[in-house]
């Protein structure tokens, strides 16, 4: 089991590659020295055009990241995207001129969407059933393994003299895709990719070694294997690398996308776009203009947003993915609200009222860390749990190019619009996050509590939300064996 963590570990620093780049670019931007190289400025069209070339990278990956994982495996995958993204970095780090420095985000942006599939897939699939959930929940929580050391270094840079302030944080993005490198050089490849590829004996030996405790006969050994070859198809649409039909062709595959494409959007447009890549722009606008206090505030946002989001993990599983959601986000529109008033209030070159200021810093504050605990562990564990096997990377490449089609919106349309009417911006994401109340409680499902394969029955129901929430109850036979399952909604 330590092995097997490890291994999981290793996936995980996939995550801390986004999150990284993710916090560094947001303090990066408020840095003198780099907008002086570069001649920018802290929010309009040329800061939106450096920000979204990652995304635009991302979603020209979203393309090639199914195949290579299907292809080639899911730890072949993670290697490939790293290999990519320090190919990246070599070329940002170091860049004279707009065009370079923007050539190496879109590097970056095309290697991370390969990671973003590869990685949560393998956490996902190779994880003890038992762990899945907290497993894959904590994938995502290691953004902030990657974006706290991100900010913090930022924060001691800014002292040094001259360009090194800004290219030293941007050259330490190779330690964590190093690492996903090697580490993956020493990782067994997940049992479902192997019985999709013929290879059983390899995978039981697998499933025997890291969930049996070496006992092939173990009865979670053979339940897994029983459930995988009758939901595996080993000439499946995984098999062909242009066939994404299989996404869209049925009405059980279309709900599951109806899912996928949810959690891409609200997991973007909930507001913590602002808050991710423009908390300094945010806190200028409440009264907070030192340079120092503005990354000091950042980087303390990214620490209690980890331990949020490293707690929402484990109770994803205890609660369960829905109320969790619906319960936050609701949270969400009374936040908004909240701030929306007090930057109105507050937000004037003449405003001396620190006790407003402060208390509008709390509230963005509060959102982080709400959004931290809820979205956060959910954005790479509920995606992986809704497509089934055979759709899983080239699901999750389309959900990676949804995310970054919304983050698309948030890294170029909120510093251009920002410009023009600034905290009335704030009035969209209320009414937004009103929308996503409502559709998470009509169309997402509760996934909480079963193998990835057991949850093909709740999307095969006619109505897969109501199915999902059905208790469990236990079917004793005549023989006297003990059958679990959950009530069928189609006859009460």
């Amino acid at each position: 089991m330590f092995k097997l963590y490890f291994f999981i570990l290793i996936a995980c620093f996939n995550s801390c590659i986004n999150g990284y780049d993710g916090s560094l670019m947001g303090g990066i931007n408020a840095m003198k020295t780099y907008q002086d190289y570069f001649h920018m400025r802290t929010v309009g069209s040329q800061t939106g055009l450096v920000f979204s070339m990652y995304t635009l990278g991302n979603i020209v990956g979203s393309f090639f990241c199914g195949p290579f994982t299907d292809w080639w495996g899911r730890r072949w995958g993670m290697f490939i995207g790293a290999s990519i993204i320090i190919a990246g970095t070599c070329v940002q780090a170091p860049a004279t001129n707009h065009f370079m420095f923007i050539l190496g985000r879109f590097i970056l942006g095309f290697g991370v969407a390969t990671c973003a599939t590869a990685g949560p897939s393998y956490v996902a699939e190779m994880a003890h059933p038992a762990w899945r959930g907290t497993l894959t929940g904590l994938y995502n929580t290691f953004w902030f393994v990657g974006g706290i050391p991100a900010t913090w270094t930022i924060y001691a840079t800014q002292n040094i003299k001259g360009e090194l302030s800004w290219r030293l944080p941007i050259w330490l993005q190779v330690v964590f895709s190093g690492g996903v490198l090697l580490g993956c050089l020493f990782c067994p490849e997940t049992p479902r990719w192997l019985i999709s590829n013929g290879k059983h004996e390899e995978a039981i030996r697998v499933m025997a070694k890291y969930h049996g405790e070496g006992d092939r006969n173990s009865p979670i050994v053979l339940l897994t294997y029983r459930e995988m070859i009758e939901e595996i198809a080993t000439e499946g649409s995984d098999k062909r690398w242009w066939d994404y039909s299989t996404l869209f062709n049925t009405r059980s595959a279309g709900w599951r996308m109806a899912c996928v494409a949810g959690m891409a959007f609200f997991g973007q447009w909930s507001g913590n776009g602002a808050v991710s890549y423009f908390m300094p722009v945010l806190l200028d606008t409440i009264g907070v203009k030192d340079e120092r206090t503005q990354l000091l505030y950042n980087a303390i946002l990214n620490v209690l947003s980890f331990i949020m989001a490293t707690a929402g993990a484990r109770f994803v599983d205890r609660i369960g993915r829905r109320p969790v959601l619906l319960i936050a986000t609701s949270v969400f529109v009374v936040l908004w609200a909240i701030i929306t008033t007090l930057t109105a209030l507050y937000a004037k070159e003449a405003n001396s009222n620190l006790v407003g200021s402060k208390a509008a810093i709390a509230m963005i504050y509060t959102f982080g860390i709400t959004y931290s605990f809820a979205y956060t562990p959910l954005q790479a564990l509920y995606p992986v749990e809704c497509l089934s096997y055979e759709t899983r990377a080239k699901g999750m490449g389309i959900y990676n190019l949804l995310v970054n089609i919304a983050a698309f919106f948030n890294t170029y349309a909120i510093p251009t619009v920002w410009d023009k009417i600034r905290w009335k911006f704030y009035f969209v994401y209320i009414a937004w996050d009103v929308f996503e109340v409502l559709y998470i409680y009509t169309f997402f499902v509760e996934t909480k509590g079963r193998t990835l394969e057991a949850i093909s029955e709740i999307f095969d129901a006619r109505y897969p939300r109501k199915k999902s929430v059905q208790k469990h109850v236990v079917v004793i036979t005549d023989r006297g064996l003990v059958d679990k399952g959950i009530e069928d909604v189609d006859t009460i």
